[in-house]
């Protein structure tokens, strides 16, 4: 049986494409099989759980979650009384047979996370695979996004964007995915921990080069809400100051390239201002813009090397990123600097 009453037939059939394997959502009438939903929760306001995800919540036997705690508030909340188990990154490999056991027994399943769309930057992602893998029924049933949120908060949001998750904390890995997003025409989106927020704004300003516009969005549909907008340079700044709440969820929204966006929309901003009432505002940029980029570059190379790589390689690396020339990238800073 379908939890969900809104998934009934349309008129009218298709015929798949030669090696397109095909279900219908919520019915799998050949084998009897169970239904996977992939339910997005709330991101903080509660209020947000659309009536649809309500249903599925109520009707599945089982209801698979990153953390029953935050999710049995949700349930208070909504009177649900299903049974929650946990399924979270740590114990998925243990927990994810019995799952599967659950739906082939013709039994539906709903998957949860402790906010938002499971699967984006969330667990989820093994089960929901292994059970599309055996031609199971997958359902999406979508809600509330911080993607989404912050994309339309941020007032920057360009026609084209992508979506990068949390950045790689350091080393190798992290300086490329900085340098493609640094060559990457469209509007990027990522999620940050608050606690590193002041070195990646850093990281962003270098690379991505500190004049492109940028939007921090924190604790999206919460009661302390706030949105920052302004130039890389100039967040980072403001970060590095502490006039940016290191407290609760944070969004980053990086612009498209400031040539692209001149085209597109107009001037990017510059000084970094504010949406929520009471939040601190950094003060505006100062005219020696260009000697902090470079200083903030020299910077860049100089942890580049200290990671082990060659000072003309880091300079190649940095210049390319910021625009900025090689040749004083590659000379080292004023004697007495660090």
């Amino acid at each position: 049986m379908s939890p969900d009453p809104g998934t009934a037939r349309r008129g009218g059939t298709r015929t798949p494409a030669e090696g397109v394997a095909t279900v219908e959502a919520g019915v799998d009438r050949s084998t009897g099989r169970g239904s996977l939903y992939v339910v997005a929760t709330p991101i903080g306001n509660l209020g947000d759980v659309t009536l649809r995800a309500l249903e599925v919540l109520r009707a599945v036997p089982l209801v698979a979650a990153e953390d029953t705690r935050i999710t049995r508030r949700l349930f208070a909340r909504y009177e649900i009384t299903t049974h929650l188990v946990p399924h979270h990154a740590r114990n998925e490999e243990a927990t994810t047979p019995a799952l599967l056991a659950h739906l082939r027994a013709g039994r539906d399943l709903a998957l949860v996370t402790d906010a938002g769309t499971p699967l984006v930057s969330d667990p989820g992602a093994g089960l929901v695979a292994a059970w599309a893998a055996e031609g199971g029924v997958v359902v999406p049933i979508p809600g509330a996004s911080a993607v989404l949120a912050a994309l339309v908060a941020s007032g920057i949001a360009g026609p084209r964007w992508s979506f990068e998750g949390f950045l790689p904390r350091r080393g190798r890995e992290r300086r490329e995915r900085l340098a493609r997003l640094a060559a990457d025409e469209r509007t990027t989106v990522l999620f940050e921990a608050p606690g590193r927020l002041a070195a990646t704004l850093a990281d962003l300003a270098v690379t991505c080069g500190d004049a492109r516009p940028a939007a921090v969005c924190r604790e999206l549909t919460k009661l302390h809400e706030a949105t920052l907008r302004g130039s890389l340079g100039a967040l980072a700044a403001a970060a590095a100051a502490g006039t940016i709440d290191r407290r609760g969820e944070v969004v980053v929204v990086i612009g498209e390239r400031p040539s692209d966006r001149r085209r597109s929309i107009g001037p990017e901003p510059a000084a970094p201002t504010g949406s929520a009432g009471g939040m601190p505002e950094p003060p505006p940029a100062e005219p020696g813009e260009l000697l902090d980029a470079l200083a903030a570059a020299h910077a860049e190379v100089a942890r580049l090397v200290a990671d082990g790589v060659a000072r003309g390689e880091a300079a190649r690396r940095v210049a390319a990123a910021t625009g900025l020339p090689r040749r004083r990238l590659y000379d080292a800073p004023d004697a007495g600097a660090v």
